[in-house]
């Protein structure tokens, strides 16, 4: 059964994921090649279209899959 993607679980992923990791939003952005911006929008929920591009960049910072990091 496929686990369901929501802003919410996917804004706490981000977040939890970085704060495990020290990091600050900054770090973050400039790991996975993203604007800053996109990073305080992903995190609050209000980011409600991220690109395959920025969900690629912050799994590889996590080293783990998009999917992981959506569920």
């Amino acid at each position: 059964m496929k686990k369901k993607y929501t802003l919410t679980k996917l804004a706490g992923s981000i977040k939890k994921h970085r704060l495990d990791e020290k990091m600050t939003r900054e770090e973050l952005a400039r790991q996975a090649k993203v604007n800053y911006n996109t990073i305080i929008k992903l995190e609050s929920g209000t980011n409600k279209n991220p690109t395959i591009g920025t969900l690629v960049g912050i799994a590889n910072v996590f080293e783990m899959s998009i999917e992981d990091l959506i569920s």
